[in-house]
């Protein structure tokens, strides 16, 4: 649905919103995150750590910079699949945070038939892109060339049927690379 790539300063942050029928997962980049939530969790993330907010029937959460140095970080919020919306059995909202997630370890999103994972190419390696029917990489950090295209943080592609498609990373990067199974809808 949407990738935002956010920059707070110390003291800054999200007020308390709703959420309904939203998968939300963040990447802290520097910084540090505070999360809390309706349900009654709070929490802070750091680089390293993957934030998974499943909104279910309705949650509401805020995300502040409560550290003394900036924060910067990439939120993706995905549809969940058939059989987890609102209206169907065990929408309950659920929270998790996985603390340093490895290099090119699979997070895999249930609820949204998908699945991240975070790739940190050293200068000049090359990394096979997942065969899914849709593919969304992100770079984080440094730059990549992909299908002829470079790539630096902050910019995204999206792929479809992108078998056999490979990134190579001329210096060093760190790039989030979702695989998704269904294709995605807009609303």
């Amino acid at each position: 649905m949407a990738c935002n790539e956010e920059r707070l300063a110390p003291g800054a942050g999200f007020a308390e919103h709703p959420h309904r029928d939203v998968e939300i997962v963040t990447w802290v980049v520097e910084g540090e995150l505070t999360h809390e939530d309706s349900t009654g969790g709070r929490t802070v993330v750091r680089p390293g750590d993957v934030q998974r907010l499943s909104a279910g029937g309705g949650v509401r959460h805020s995300e502040r910079n409560e550290g003394r140095e900036p924060l910067t970080f990439v939120q993706l919020w995905l549809t969940p699949a058939p059989g987890f919306t609102s209206a169907d059995a065990g929408a309950e909202p659920g929270y998790e945070v996985v603390r340093g997630l490895a290099d090119s370890a699979p997070y895999v999103l249930e609820r949204a038939d998908a699945m991240l994972a975070v790739w940190r190419p050293a200068a000049g390696e090359r990394i096979e892109l997942p065969a899914a029917p849709w593919v969304y990489v992100h770079v984080v950090r440094g730059e990549i060339r992909l299908a002829e295209q470079t790539l630096t943080a902050g910019d995204a592609a999206r792929i479809t049927d992108g078998r056999g498609l490979s990134a190579h990373a001329p210096s060093g990067a760190e790039l989030l690379v979702w695989a998704m199974r269904a294709e995605p809808s807009y609303g």
